[in-house]
């Protein structure tokens, strides 16, 4: 599979986890490739918003531009939402940070394993919620 087709599989993925948990979230059309800074996913319920980019890697450890995460501090910024950067590792679940927990490297960004296990919120603990809902596909296996 490619890369950008397990990108889009992990953005579908959350997309199904936010709606099934009570928030309301949609995937942003061309993100990546607009002139316009825009998240991949934007999320949000009563009390909070989110713009999100998200990073499927084989890796243990993935580089992000400076420009990448400025556009996403810039489109955070101007609609009023938190940025946060989805990451997902070999077996691992989501993990989610803060743009300031992410580790300068002097010309980009990384993120460990290490440092998503030590510093990453869950998606249940970002999400608020205790466990996330089961589809009736996955209750039934």
């Amino acid at each position: 599979m490619d890369k950008k087709a397990k990108g889009t599989r992990g953005e579908r993925e959350l997309v199904k986890a936010f709606n099934e948990n009570g928030w309301a979230c949609i995937r942003v059309a061309g993100s990546g490739s607009s002139r316009y800074p825009s998240p991949d996913l934007l999320a949000g319920n009563a009390m909070r918003r989110i713009a999100l980019e998200c990073k499927v890697t084989a890796d243990s450890k993935k580089y992000l531009a400076q420009e990448d995460i400025e556009q996403l501090q810039t489109f955070a910024a101007k609609f009023g939402a938190e940025g946060w950067i989805g990451l997902r590792f070999p077996s691992e679940p989501w993990y989610f940070l803060m743009l300031e927990d992410l580790e300068q490297t002097g010309k980009c960004w990384a993120i460990s394993l290490e440092l998503a296990q030590r510093k990453g919120l869950t998606m249940e603990e970002l999400l608020g919620v205790s466990e996330l809902q089961k589809t009736k596909e996955d209750r039934n296996v």
